[in-house]
């Protein structure tokens, strides 16, 4: 292990773009590659829109953006980046939080950026440790941080693995002592069959002094003669394969270092205990995708706060218990004709819907041209009632992209805005989308940002692997130059106080993959929050809004004494008034809402 130097230079160049990025990478196909005539569109889109016919470049490519600040940029450390493909260097991967540090991984590594200023983002450390994917989670003092590939070494060594069975390869787990963020120690290595291509943070409200990592691993089984147990067989040849299987490890905080994988769950299996019993492959009729044989995760989100895990699980989308974090059941499975792929998952706050990608082409592949199906390489939006998953809708990049831009649904996480379920999403070099899904069967776009190709001729890989917000800003992981930097700005779409709502949620730590529950301090923002949405869909009488927002300017330029006292009386009257009418509201949920927001304020102001 290497640590690099905090200061950073944009262009130091060293070894080439590392491998495919995802599982399920396939050939571009032949318009792609510049043969033939181009496909007739398969929908339709806003000519006008400024994202398209942006010019390519790596550093210099030019860009669009819509209801966004786009405050920072910052490349890639020295030993991240190559001297060949154009400077791009190695993937970054996944993003973790803790107060502001953003943990980026990396298939070289990580590093860690201090965020106190977000418009100047600044390189803590970078830490060298080869063996991709490099995604990274963090809880306390430990970093966890996957490895797939058979170059990586137990001792973080840049050497690779040059035996087909060695004692010196490493693929699984690895975990970090990051006490001191600037001298990260390895202190455990967990060796896992398949290597770890994800991992899940897992934690359980009813105890706190263990931590369970869910491993998706994708890559191929190694050899038994270097692990113990490791079989790739079909399961009608060893009931005991390492296929159609997650792995758990327990983690006990008082001594990481004793972390063991303690299950081996066959979440796939069938009511008639056939381990294989989900999606076996291959096309669902005429006209549907081609979707990859369900024996694998590729992503787990878990929402702890409502027991519950989505699996995005390569041929199907599943959900868990996870009430025993340990011993997680399947309850739910789902699939779809246009999946080729399920990648990752998200829930909304309330537990009543989850989003699905499709990662169609593994994310190496332009999949978002006008001439591919608008449901393919896209999300699919489900309904969550009575722990069973309805489809509702889909959602994609509204806007097509190039024959040079790889492009599919990607890593996104919440916007904590109050009354409303809104993603930010990475679409690789589609850019970033956030969208509005708070009807699952009616998504749409409400701001974006978006680079022109990195080359004008070549589909070379690049964009963003994740974008997620944490504590007010927006970060992208970006494949080929680095980190970036977003705020949101008012909009048709969104208004100033729903944003100060959204930033006014503060969480020490965030893993986009262990979802937390998202709660809202009583603040104007969050009345005015509710009281702007009821007012966009016309649900509430002009005169009973004129009436709140009166008392609301009155009680925030008042002191402390009677007469803000009896404002805030009426405010609970009005309140009061708000519940009894509910009913007859167009939205009475939100009323209901807004009532609730006004109480908390008036409470917390007394």
């Amino acid at each position: 292990m290497h640590l690099m130097s905090t200061r950073v230079r944009s262009l130091a160049l060293t070894p080439a773009l590392v491998l495919s990025l995802c599982a399920g990478i396939g050939d571009l196909d032949a318009q792609a590659r510049g043969e033939g005539p181009p496909p007739p569109p398969a929908w339709e889109w806003d000519p006008d829109d400024p994202r398209i016919g942006l010019e390519a470049g790596h550093l210099d490519a030019e860009s669009a953006v819509a209801n966004l600040d786009h405050l920072a940029t910052l490349m890639k450390p020295d030993a991240f980046v190559g001297d060949e493909a154009g400077g791009r260097g190695f993937t970054n991967t996944d993003i973790a939080f803790q107060g502001d540090n953003v943990f980026l991984g990396n298939y070289y590594g990580f590093q860690v950026y201090d965020v106190s200023n977000p418009a100047e983002p600044r390189l803590r450390v970078a830490v060298v440790c080869p063996g991709g994917q490099g995604d990274v989670s963090v809880y306390g003092d430990l970093l966890f941080m996957s490895v797939e590939q058979t170059s990586g070494r137990l001792d973080c060594g840049t050497d690779g693995v040059r035996d087909s069975v060695s004692v010196e390869r490493f693929r699984g787990v690895r975990i970090f002592d990051i006490s001191d963020v600037e001298t990260p120690r390895q202190i455990k290595t967990v060796q896992t069959c398949r290597g770890s291509h994800t991992h899940t943070l897992v934690t359980s409200p009813n105890d706190d002094s263990r931590v369970w990592i869910y491993v998706s691993g994708t890559g191929r089984v190694r050899s038994p003669n270097e692990l113990a147990g490791c079989s790739g067989l079909d399961p009608e040849d060893d009931p005991n394969t390492s296929l159609f299987r997650i792995e758990v490890i327990e983690v006990p905080l008082d001594r990481p270092e004793d972390a063991a994988i303690v299950n081996m769950p066959r979440i796939f299996a069938s009511e008639e205990g056939d381990i294989a019993g989900l999606w076996d492959g291959g096309d669902h009729g005429e006209g549907t995708q081609d979707t990859r044989v369900t024996n694998q995760c590729h992503d787990i989100t878990a929402y702890p706060a409502i027991g519950l895990a989505a699996g995005a699980c390569s041929g199907n989308g599943i959900l868990l218990d996870i009430s025993d974090p340990a011993n997680p059941v399947r309850i739910d499975q789902v699939s779809d004709p246009n999946f080729a792929y399920w990648h990752s998952a998200t829930f909304n706050n309330d537990g009543t819907s989850v989003i699905f990608t499709d990662e169609w082409g593994g994310g190496g592949a332009p999949r978002c041209r006008g001439s591919d199906p608008k449901e393919w390489g896209a999300n699919a939006l489900f309904r969550l009632e009575n722990r069973r998953l309805e489809l509702a809708g889909y959602y994609k990049l509204p806007v097509p992209q190039t024959d040079q831009e790889n492009c599919v649904a990607h890593n996104g996480s919440l916007i904590p805005v109050p009354g409303r379920d809104i993603k930010v999403q990475a679409w690789y070099q589609g850019g970033v989308s956030i969208f509005d899904f708070t009807d699952p069967a009616n998504p749409y776009e409400i701001a974006y940002f978006d680079r022109g190709p990195i080359d004008p001729i070549e589909m070379l890989m690049g964009g963003y692997w994740s974008t997620y917000w944490h504590n007010g800003h927006i970060y992208g992981a970006e494949i080929a130059r680095g980190i970036d930097v977003f705020r949101l700005t008012p909009s048709e779409h969104l208004s100033q106080a729903e944003i100060d709502a959204a930033m006014s949620v503060r969480m020490p730590e965030f893993n986009a993959q262990h979802q937390p529950k998202i709660e809202w301090p009583a603040s104007f923002a969050v009345v005015r929050s509710y009281l702007v949405q009821l007012q966009r869909g016309e649900n509430i009488p002009a005169s009973q809004a004129e009436a709140l927002e009166g008392l609301l300017q009155t009680a925030e330029h008042q002191a402390a004494g009677p007469a803000r006292a009896a404002t805030l009386d009426r405010l609970d009257e009005l309140a009061g008034a708000m519940d009894s009418s509910s009913g007859s509201s167009g939205d009475p949920r939100r009323m209901r809402l807004l009532a609730d927001a006004i109480r908390d304020l008036t409470a917390s102001l007394r």
